[in-house]
This record gives structure tokens, C-alpha cells and sequence, in this order.
């Protein structure tokens, strides 16, 4: 068997990525990602009372918005340290969410447990793409809804993640993570069950092109962990790669840093 056949070792890739995201602080992110969240629950419809899975819920901001709509929400992560935040912020508002560590490829659930599930820029970043979806599907009733928030390939995060890829290549074979907001690779993932998709744009709002960087080199996984594997002059290189592709991207000009990122809000309806 060439090299080239081989099949991809999945746990090696996961506990790779569950490193990744474990570093720096990615609740710093996901704050500032709230609204996308508030955003998806209105796609989907939430009702009050709906039994509701956050799945890859990060620091929860699905889940929260879910909460805030009386639904009775669980909130997921392989990443326990992130389902903490949750907790944390879940407490604050006084909102009843049940917490539980899970792998997005193997949610331990029944199937049909819930009216909906929710996922914002966390199942996108699985490394069995097909097995993800196919859990999203197994656990949602039937005639439920599957509600995602993805980068696209051509938006400002996916360029970004284009750009850290050539100083911290993937493992071989995975797929790039941003096919997830494509509407070609959703028709594949969830053929047979209703496929909607919306392009919408979150902005990042920032002091300047350096201080963005300095809290995504701070807190955000993939570049933090980019940094501190690379050598000083290609870490360097990368420096330089971001923050020219933010003055590109700054709709700001001199006085500040609002750049738009666009992404897909799905609605899946199981058949």
C-alpha cells in the first residue's frame, strides 16, 4: 500500500486539533461572535420549549441564544476548558443549559433526542466531514432542523486560514474545513433533506490591523499554535501575510479596522 492510500489516522487528527483549540483562549474570540448565533436561532424558527443540541458550542454562543429563547438546551465540545466558559456564562444570565464534553463524530445521544441542532463555526472543523454530518442528521427528529453557521472558502476567515495552511500545513487528506460553506459540499453531506443557504457577513470590529492580530495570535487556536511552531523568520513571514491581508480587507481605512467575513447560515430540514 503506497503512502498515498493509507488511511487517515482520525484520532491522531482529532487529539491534534483538540490541541489546537485548547490554546490560547478562544472564549476571547467567541465573544465577539455573539450575534451569529442570535442570528441562527431566528433562521431556524426556535420555539420555546424545543429540545435543542449546540454541537462543537465553543464558549456557547448558539447555546445561549438558544437558552434566551426558552429552549431547553445541551451544549457540546470536546474541548472542556470551552464548555467551562459556557457554564460560566450560562450562570451569569441565570439560564438553565446542560453542559456535556462530546466528539462531534460520535454525539452520545439517541436518535431524534432533539427538535434542532446548532452548530457555529465548531462541526465545520471536523476532520471526518461525513460523519459529522450523518450525527447531526441521526440525532435530530425527523422534520427537525440542523441550523450552521460556516466560513466560506472565499471570505476573509477563509483566506485566513488559507494563509496560516501554507506556514502550518493540515494534515494530509483532510478536506479544507470551509467546503462546510459551500452549498455544492452541503448538498453532498446532507443529500436526501432540505437544503437552505443564506450568505451572510459577521464583521470584525478592531482598534487596527495590529491589534487584531494581537488577540488572534493571543487566543484563536490555529494561529496561535501556528506562531509558536514556527521559526522567527516565518513567523515573521506569517506576521507580515495577516496584516497585509487585513489592510486589504479594512474598510476602515486609517481610523480603525472593520473587516466583513462571509459565511453561510444553513437550515437543513430532515427528511
Amino acid at each position: 500500500m503506497s503512502v498515498a492510500t493509507l488511511p487517515l489516522d482520525y484520532t491522531a487528527i482529532k487529539q491534534r486539533q483538540r490541541t489546537v483549540w485548547s490554546a490560547g483562549d478562544y472564549a476571547m474570540i467567541g465573544t465577539t461572535l455573539q450575534i451569529v448565533g442570535e442570528r441562527l436561532c431566528e433562521a431556524v424558527d426556535l420555539r420555546a420549549g424545543s429540545r435543542v443540541l449546540d454541537v462543537a458550542a465553543g464558549n456557547g454562543n448558539a447555546t445561549l441564544a438558544a437558552a434566551r429563547r426558552f429552549a431547553e438546551v445541551t451544549s457540546t465540545d470536546y474541548v472542556s476548558a470551552l464548555l467551562e466558559r459556557g457554564k460560566e456564562r450560562a450562570a451569569a444570565e441565570r439560564l438553565a443549559v446542560t453542559f456535556r464534553e462530546a466528539d462531534a463524530e460520535a454525539l452520545p445521544f439517541d436518535d431524534g433526542s432533539f427538535d434542532a441542532v446548532l452548530s457555529t463555526f465548531g462541526v465545520m472543523f471536523t476532520p471526518d466531514q461525513e460523519k459529522a454530518a450523518a450525527e447531526l442528521v441521526r440525532v435530530v427528529r425527523r422534520g427537525g432542523k440542523i441550523g450552521l453557521a460556516n466560513w466560506t472558502p472565499e471570505g476573509f476567515i477563509g483566506q485566513l486560514l488559507r494563509l496560516v495552511g501554507k506556514y502550518a500545513p493540515p494534515p494530509s487528506g483532510i478536506r479544507p474545513p470551509t467546503l462546510w460553506g459551500t452549498a455544492a459540499r452541503l448538498g453532498e453531506l446532507f443529500s436526501g433533506h432540505q437544503v437552505s443557504v443564506s450568505e451572510q457577513t459577521f464583521t470584525f470590529r478592531y482598534q487596527s490591523p495590529e491589534h487584531w492580530l494581537h488577540v488572534f495570535r493571543s487566543f484563536y487556536g490555529p494561529t496561535n499554535r501556528a506562531f509558536a511552531a514556527l521559526e522567527a523568520d516565518k513567523a515573521a513571514g506569517l506576521e507580515a501575510d495577516i496584516l497585509d491581508l487585513l489592510e486589504k480587507s479594512n474598510w476602515a481605512g486609517p481610523d480603525g479596522l472593520v473587516v466583513p467575513s462571509t459565511y453561510l447560515e444553513v437550515v437543513i430540514t430532515t427528511a
